[in-house]
């Protein structure tokens, strides 16, 4: 039955994470896989195709069926060893992953994101401020890229001059996830990395001699009197939080705000109404969430929604097709914030569920609800003109979004 599915899959779909103009507007191409079980396609290995709400959710849902550990020998080695051999959160199986999760988890608890709060509105005025103050608001660079970015480094205990730096070696390894299967990654993504990783081992020196109330301290303090992590886990965590924690956040803001301009009447009801806003955060999630697929690997023979896929079958797991299956959600094209229910998967679901949630709900709350407020009359400057997104499928997210103010 694979064969057969892999034959029909060439005839009627296109999926291509490295084609510009596939991750310019993958919806389209969602749309066959949606009407059907999940398909095989051959890019030189084989790989499952899941899209559909049931599909994706079922195997969110099964980490003992479907592993997050990183495969090899399926043209993504280079991408991973960038990375380095340590276990992530994301990139691992329980009993791991149980213990990373639990490491961290208590700095995302609902009472640490409250208090986070002021510091958030704070970021988002000044940001604003600047804004007016030049008469023009891109609002990735203006808003989306600086905001999230602040926040996180405010928890990992960053000093402030040192934002633009962790964004820019942030969105330069980013676009690693655009490098080809087998191709050699371009060395400005792995110097980015470098210097990255570079800093925070002489940060984590640092907490170690004069801790503080932060992330890394409480990291460093994990490892030295529990021996909770390895010094190689301890490097990653840093690391890995910096990236999660901005990047999706950043991705929010910004396509949620490209979705208000492209549906004016929708920012105009929340402008009336702000208490729309949780809905509206949810709706931006589902609509054009800032996490389009994520990755599984099959660990044992096993069929999903009529499909039989063999063990050692990688899965391109995609949220976002899943959030516009017409199955599960009503006019899924159209941008609704008042649609409920609204149970999207823009988050995960099962034991990889987004840690960090809470926060990027706020965030985006918070940034946009400001925005808003701000600047009654924004509108996008040129509606018709094309969007360009940055160099990564999984992680969907805009270079700019130059919005008018007046």
């Amino acid at each position: 039955m694979s064969e057969a599915i892999t034959a029909e899959a060439t005839q009627d779909i296109y999926f291509n994470p490295w084609d510009e103009n596939f991750r310019a507007n993958p919806y389209p191409h969602y749309r066959p896989l949606l009407a059907g079980p999940p398909r095989i396609i051959d890019m030189g290995f084989k790989f499952v195709l899941a899209a559909r709400y049931a599909d994706v959710r079922a195997i969110l849902m099964d980490h003992a069926t479907f592993s997050s550990v990183q495969p090899k020998g399926m043209g993504f080695d280079e991408q991973a060893n960038v990375f380095g051999e340590a276990p992530t959160m994301l990139g691992s199986d329980p009993p791991t992953q149980t213990r990373l999760r639990r490491l961290v988890s208590r700095d995302f608890t609902p009472r640490r994101i409250r208090e986070l709060e002021p510091r958030i509105r704070e970021i988002a005025k000044n940001l604003l401020d600047a804004a007016e103050r030049k008469g023009q608001f891109d609002v990735m660079a203006d808003l989306a890229n600086p905001l999230p970015v602040m926040v996180i480094s405010d928890l990992l205990g960053v000093p402030p001059e040192e934002y633009q730096q962790f964004k820019n070696w942030s969105d330069k390894i980013i676009e690693a996830d655009n490098t080809l299967p087998g191709m050699p990654i371009p060395d400005e993504i792995k110097s980015a990395f470098t210097e990255l990783k570079t800093y925070f081992v002489e940060e984590i020196a640092r907490r170690r001699k004069n801790p503080g109330t932060d992330l890394v301290s409480a990291l460093v303090a994990a490892h030295d009197e529990a021996e909770a992590l390895s010094s190689d886990e301890l490097l990653q965590f840093v690391v890995l939080l910096l990236l999660a924690g901005n990047e999706t956040t950043t991705n929010l803001i910004g396509n949620g705000m490209l979705a208000f301009g492209r549906n004016p009447a929708s920012m105009a009801a929340l402008r009336a109404k702000p208490d729309l806003m949780r809905g509206a955060i949810e709706e931006m999630l589902r609509y054009d969430g800032p996490v389009q697929s994520t990755f599984r690997t099959a660990t044992r023979d096993t069929v999903v929604g009529g499909t039989p896929i063999n063990s050692g079958m990688g899965a391109f797991v995609i949220i976002a097709a899943a959030n516009r299956d017409p199955a599960q959600f009503k006019d899924p094209e159209k941008f609704d914030i008042t649609r409920t229910p609204n149970d999207h998967v823009a988050f995960g679901e099962g034991i990889h569920f987004c840690i960090g949630a809470p926060l990027a709900r706020m965030e985006g709350a918070l940034a946009i609800g400001a925005a808003l407020e701000r600047f009654p009359h924004l509108r996008l400057k040129s509606p018709d003109a094309p969007v360009t997104y940055k160099g990564s499928y999984f992680l969907r997210g805009l270079s700019r979004l130059e919005m008018a103010l007046k």
